[in-house]
């Protein structure tokens, strides 16, 4: 009786072996075994989305795209280079409206105005802009004064002399394509208006609009402090690539 329980326990025990089990291993398969933790999550640092499986996934299509756009970027800005760069006949017609895409203006002012018409409530290109709906209104000169030097004698715009500090006003219902600082007419204000043409005021002694900011007819833009080295408001128009004299646009408008 003993020989066969000792047979029984030793093929047992042989069992275990080929199983790899030890006496001990008991113990320890009933313990679960947690993973140390990494350096970094000692620190309260965990992996992010962008190092998991999915995540590392979507940050290589990220970076793709990434390089993707770099490159026609940078195809497109040799391409032209060398479009302009070429004397080939066959390149003129590209070349021309190459160069009419580069250097033509956008119609903000055209797209403003559709976008009022169709929705009907003003496209916010300024959070504190101010709506006018009156498309009647008469046009006047941007500051109350004297002409003191006309169209005729510079072909581009007039000189306005105000009698002291005044507002300045905007001629029609527009929107701002430059606020800033001009070589020759120093603190200037250029407006473009629905119908393609753009209003310059030019000498100001303070702007009130940035860049963008829808403006209403008559609108203030600006100030204008007469000095010592300056006593005149320049104020232009420009339609199609060519100047307007202003006092016959606002001599029009004023007839019935």
């Amino acid at each position: 009786m003993n020989n066969g329980v000792k047979q029984v326990r030793k093929s047992i025990s042989e069992r275990k072996k080929k199983r790899g089990i030890t006496s001990n291993s008991k113990d320890i398969s009933t313990k679960q075994i947690m993973p140390l933790p990494q350096d970094e999550e000692k620190h309260g640092y965990y992996p992010s989305f962008f190092e998991s499986e999915g995540g590392t996934k979507q940050r290589s299509n990220f970076i793709s795209g990434f390089v993707l756009k770099g490159i026609l970027s940078a195809m497109l800005f040799f391409g032209v280079a060398l479009l302009w760069e070429s004397d080939a006949d066959v390149l003129v017609k590209p070349k021309d409206w190459t160069s009419n895409a580069l250097t033509e203006e956008f119609p903000f002012a055209n797209v403003y105005k559709w976008y009022q018409d169709s929705f009907g409530t003003p496209l916010a290109f300024s959070p504190s802009q101010q709506v006018s709906n009156d498309n009647n209104q008469a046009l006047a000169y941007p500051v109350s004064g004297s002409v003191t030097e006309t169209f005729q004698a510079n072909g581009k715009g007039i000189m306005i002399s105000p009698d002291g500090t005044s507002n300045v006003s905007a001629l029609r219902e527009g929107i701002v394509i430059f606020s800033g600082n001009d070589r020759v007419t120093d603190k200037t204000v250029v407006i473009q208006h629905v119908d393609g043409s753009k209003s310059t005021y030019g000498f100001l002694s303070d702007i009130d609009v940035h860049l963008y900011q829808y403006i209403a007819a008559n609108q203030r833009i600006g100030q204008f402090s007469p000095t010592n080295e300056g006593e005149t408001v320049y104020f232009s128009i420009e339609k199609d690539n060519e100047y307007i004299d202003p006092v016959q646009v606002i001599k029009v408008d004023d007839n019935p």
